[in-house]
């Protein structure tokens, strides 16, 4: 019997934790409002984050006072709107620690960063019998693009097992790398499971060998410090909704001297310098990989909730997630028939379990009428 049964469960004390949960809980008005008759009760932030008064407030503000198109009008609206949003360019060169402003480009989301990797990056440099590297960890954004681009290119795509508890064979990764391996992409926690993957020890051993690595984000900058130049990752990714961000809007951090040499995405306006009928010559990095009119309330309302992420304490956010992990997995532990999948020893607040003889749809839907 585990010690999960045989002593009491005790409930995470927040305060002791110097992390005021009710203070922060009042930050979200969508919190304050009733499901059946009951409190909201939140639990799916692995797929989309709920979103703080002060990033609806910027975008309230934004499209009441501020609302024009971006780097082409001399009027005062265009150059404000312009002026904000590539101020949220530099939050987000800050919050990830990024050398230069140009390396951060701006698209839907983590989808789309990667797909944009794939489809310039990879079908510039890849070759019939070249082989990507992606773990079973993966989300399908994080597997797909790669296997359009394999049916693409010959290139042959390589999975990284994991074992019971739900963490990468890191000796059966090791064997993987080789002198054909073109890229290594994985996920820097889990979305599914919770597992936080060694990633820096894994850049260290792609790089070794000469692979450039794309880590998908989306999972861990909500709840970890990333710092790109302490990793060296050559890419990372991630979606601004599920940091308090609005959906719609995403990052694709790339080293500045990668992005010179990729392709442009999509064609069209902004990614131009200059247009005629013979002969079109680009514009210069990131703006090269930001073709049309952008997502700008989205961009600018990604920079309102960096903001509001940088005015908590991460520390101790981080404490009382990992704290309260613990707490609910003992409790879940306790229930008869239930099995908790994803029991990594580096986790993140994610849990994933199945009981037996029921359908997960079954009870998703009768917990939500609690």
């Amino acid at each position: 019997m585990s010690q999960a049964a045989t002593q009491p469960v005790v409930a995470p004390s927040a305060p002791a934790l110097g992390w005021d949960v009710q203070r922060i809980r009042k930050d979200f008005p969508i919190l304050a409002t009733q499901v059946q008759g009951k409190p909201l009760v939140y639990l799916d932030n692995a797929a989309t984050s709920q979103k703080p008064q002060s990033v609806i407030d910027r975008l309230h503000r934004y499209y009441e006072l501020e609302n024009a198109n971006i780097h082409r009008g001399v009027h005062i609206l265009s150059e404000k709107a312009t002026e904000e949003y590539e101020h949220a360019r530099s939050k987000i060169q800050h919050f990830l620690n990024a050398r230069e402003a140009r390396e951060i480009v701006f698209v839907r989301g983590a989808t789309e960063a990667i797909n944009l990797v794939a489809m310039t990056y990879g079908w510039k440099n890849f070759k019939a019998g070249d082989e990507i590297l992606i773990s079973n960890l993966e989300h399908h954004s994080n597997i797909v693009p790669w296997q359009m681009l394999c049916e693409r290119t010959g290139a042959v795509l390589k999975v990284i097992p994991i074992n019971d508890a739900g963490e990468l064979l890191l000796d059966e990764f090791e064997k993987l790398l080789s002198e054909k391996t073109k890229i290594l992409a994985v996920n820097h926690v889990s979305n599914g499971l919770g597992t936080i993957n060694p990633i820096k020890w894994m850049i260290d051993k792609a790089h070794a060998k000469g692979v450039p690595v794309l880590i998908d984000g989306a999972q861990s900058v909500p709840h970890l410090k990333v710092d790109v130049q302490a990793l060296d990752c050559d890419f990372f990714v991630f979606s601004g909704h599920k940091l308090f961000g609005p959906t719609g809007i995403g990052v694709l951090y790339a080293k500045a001297a990668l992005l010179e040499k990729m392709p442009p995405y999509q064609g069209g306006g902004d990614m131009i310098s200059a247009v005629t009928f013979e002969k079109t010559t680009y514009n210069v990095i990131p703006y090269k990989f930001e073709a049309g009119t952008p997502n700008i309330a989205g961009t600018i309302g990604l920079g309102a909730a960096v903001d509001y992420l940088n005015s908590i304490c991460f520390g101790g956010a981080a404490a009382y997630e990992h704290t309260l992990l613990e707490y609910g997995t003992a409790l879940l532990q306790e229930i008869p028939g239930l099995r908790l999948v994803g029991t990594a020893k580096e986790k993140a607040s994610v849990l994933s379990f199945v009981m037996e003889d029921i359908h997960p749809h079954d009870i998703g839907t009768v917990l939500d009428l609690e």
